[in-house]
């Protein structure tokens, strides 16, 4: 994807470099931890583990998102979940991880998405599966500042990110 805007004073949008994404389907009972990442147990929350957040996205479904390559962590998970009725996926090719921060970064994604981003009923370690324009994506907060990462796939990044400039400069 080429270069992206800084969409506005109010909003940065960027694209991180490639991450490592996992995806991880398990049948109960579940551990508290999983090759030493927490797993949430709690609706649309996100544990995080130095480099490593692990996003609830189900009753038995995970996204584990590691900053970098982390080339360990399929073959770590693979351990752990061994013996068990488990699945894991390596998605990490499938999503471009798009970053927006700033003042006006939860307004200009509530123009494009049905989620109250509200600081009482949105905040940092959330995450949640919804449509931003249209397009699927999971929307992680991981900070309050507020920063949040659009997790989309490659396909849709670039049409994402010019619906985003665009509705943007109404800010």
């Amino acid at each position: 994807m080429a270069e992206l805007p800084h969409v506005t004073r109010l909003v940065e949008l960027r694209e991180l470099r490639p991450m490592r994404q996992v995806g991880l389907r398990l049948r109960p009972p579940f551990p508290a931890d999983l090759a030493g990442l927490p797993l949430p147990h709690a609706a649309n929350r996100v544990a995080v583990s130095g480099a490593v957040r692990v996003l609830w996205l189900g009753p038995d479904e995970w996204l584990v998102v590691a900053d970098g390559d982390a080339p360990d962590l399929l073959p770590r998970l693979a351990n752990a979940t061994a013996g068990r009725r488990a699945a894991l996926g390596d998605l990490s090719s499938s999503c471009a991880v798009l970053q927006l921060a700033g003042s006006h970064s939860g307004q200009l994604l509530e123009a494009g998405c049905g989620l109250d981003l509200h600081p009482r009923a949105f905040a940092a370690e959330q995450c949640a599966q919804t449509l931003v324009a249209r397009v699927p994506a999971i929307l992680d907060q991981v900070s309050d500042a507020p920063v949040y990462r659009l997790l989309v796939r490659r396909s849709y990044a670039a049409w994402l990110v010019d619906w985003l400039a665009d509705a943007a400069e109404g800010l």
